[in-house]
């Protein structure tokens, strides 16, 4: 479990904040990575109207949202009415509470709390774990409460602030902002991204993303660097997996004249070049386990010693390190040193693939297509309606890299004087691929009496708006040109449901 550094670097970054459902989230998060829960969740209670907001973190996948409300509600319900804390270490068989109730959840070990300010509760922390997932300890349990007195008091603040001022940045405002780095979107989760993105910048403190290959981390990362208070000095970017292991300690730490042979003159490492500014670190789970001990030496004392010297030397470098893989499931495997996990897990950001943002792939795309057609001098302007219907189909395992490799590539195939890019463009791969997602769809309208293929056709129609509008019911009803009460109706009368991947988090 971490030590009160966490929670001392935890208060720094909340006491930054001005957006409540940003620090909704750090809270969240930060609960569920020190204390090792599998799902963390906070209810807060607005003073003035006794409504509750509640928000739900979990790091490996969206949850069954009814089913943690219930949880979290009943749980909550207990702290609340008892005035009173508990750790159960095994909820299934604890007197406390109604066995009946919990029969069929999987949960094993569940510790709840208040969240207080001024000497009124004004919610409640809660941290689950499964069947066979840790059991919660008495330790756990204590540093949880510690935990709850720092958060807590920012909590209350930041809801106080938005009773009163409106201080979060309009979308439209934030899209355009970031398209200037590079970043382009408009779906839910692409939004809430941007909003971390934001507020991380106002931190002067280390950032972690985590996300697949290809999510565009190092924009990102540049992105927060050129709208910090670092922006005057250096960006540098590193792939900690490109660089041969007898090499690395010498790119990062530098070296001195004849610290080994062929090192002719000195040279500085990048962290020293960095200085004042921000060092992006990708990949950095291929740091060999020896220099992540020296790198664990310079985020806690600020000082460098480059490779054949006796002498340190002060540096004063943002680190901003970026993986695709999870650390702390890295930490467990005894692949990564946990004491630097922590030292890194200051400021995290997941970054969610592009799968998860099947709004944006047609923006992206038309964005790559501009871009390569006018590198290119090609006169191709838009995308044939079929051809741009399986862009948003295909999932896309590369994220963002893999569509604008794509995209590139068909800019290259199509005739220098054609407008339209078509499936006829298709590489050979790609075209068997396309037939095989359009047979898949063609199946659910194909066959069968004209009133169920008709019922078919307007649900997938209804299906894929929702998709396209990231289950925004009302957003989706606009774009059908019906009312929302219809759209409800037909979400009920045609069994449409969302699929447990796109729930929120």
């Amino acid at each position: 479990m971490a030590d009160l550094e966490s929670l001392l670097e935890l208060a720094s970054i909340l006491e930054q904040q001005n957006d409540f459902q940003e620090v909704l989230r750090l809270v969240t998060q930060k609960a569920a990575s020190l204390m090792e829960a599998e799902t963390a969740l906070v209810m807060m209670i607005n003073p003035s109207t006794r409504e509750t907001v509640k928000t739900i973190y979990r790091e490996d996948r969206a949850p069954d949202n009814k089913r943690y409300q219930f949880v979290h509600t009943y749980f909550s319900g207990w702290v609340l009415e008892n005035r009173q804390a508990f750790l159960s270490e095994d909820i299934q068989n604890d007197n406390r509470f109604n066995r009946d109730i919990l029969r069929n959840l999987p949960l094993k070990s569940v510790m709840c709390v208040s969240l207080m300010a001024e000497g009124i509760i004004t919610g409640s922390l809660l941290l689950l774990n499964k069947v066979n997932e840790r059991e919660f300890s008495k330790s756990d349990f204590e540093y949880l409460k510690k935990f709850a007195s720092v958060v807590s008091p920012f909590l209350r603040n930041i809801q106080k602030i938005q009773q009163y001022f409106t201080t979060k940045i309009p979308e439209g405002t934030l899209i355009k902002k970031y398209e200037a780095h590079g970043l382009i979107g408009k779906s839910k989760s692409f939004i809430d991204l941007l909003t971390t993105i934001e507020a991380s910048s106002k931190c002067d403190v280390r950032v972690l993303l985590e996300g697949g290959s290809g999510t565009g981390k190092e924009l990102i990362a540049k992105a927060i660097h050129q709208c910090s208070s670092r922006v005057q000095n250096k960006f540098i970017a590193v792939d900690c997996g490109a660089i041969p292991s007898n090499l690395i300690e010498s790119e990062l730490f530098g070296h001195i004249k004849g610290a080994f042979t062929g090192a002719a003159v000195p040279r500085k490492g990048l962290l020293e070049e960095a200085n004042g500014g921000t060092l992006f670190m990708d990949e950095i789970t291929n740091l060999p386990l020896e220099l992540q001990v020296k790198l664990l030496r310079m985020l806690q004392e600020g000082e460098i010693r480059p490779l054949g010297s006796n002498e340190s030397r002060k540096v004063d470098v943002r680190i901003i390190a970026a993986s695709s893989a999870s650390l702390r499931t890295l930490v467990a495997a005894g692949k990564f040193r946990e004491d630097l996990f922590y030292r890194l897990y200051v400021y995290p950001i997941s970054i969610p693939p592009l799968a998860d943002r099947k709004e944006d792939i047609p923006i992206l795309a038309n964005y790559f297509l501009k871009n390569y057609s006018l590198k290119q001098h090609k006169a191709v302007e838009i995308f044939h309606e079929e051809l741009l219907e399986l862009l948003k189909l295909r999932d896309w395992p590369g994220n963002i890299r893999e569509l604008e490799n794509f995209i590139e590539r068909l800019v290259t195939l199509a005739p220098q004087d054609a407008k339209v890019l078509d499936r006829n463009l298709l590489p050979e791969e790609f075209r068997k691929e396309s037939e095989k997602i359009k047979t898949s769809e063609e199946k659910i309208v194909s066959k069968g009496p004209l009133k169920k293929m008709l019922s078919n056709y307007e649900k997938h129609v209804i299906q894929q708006v929702l998709i396209d509008c990231d289950w925004n019911q009302s957003k989706a009803a606009r774009i059908l040109n019906i009312s929302e009460h219809a759209m409800r109706y037909k979400i009920d009368k045609l069994k449409i449901e969302k699929p447990p991947e796109s729930q929120p988090q």
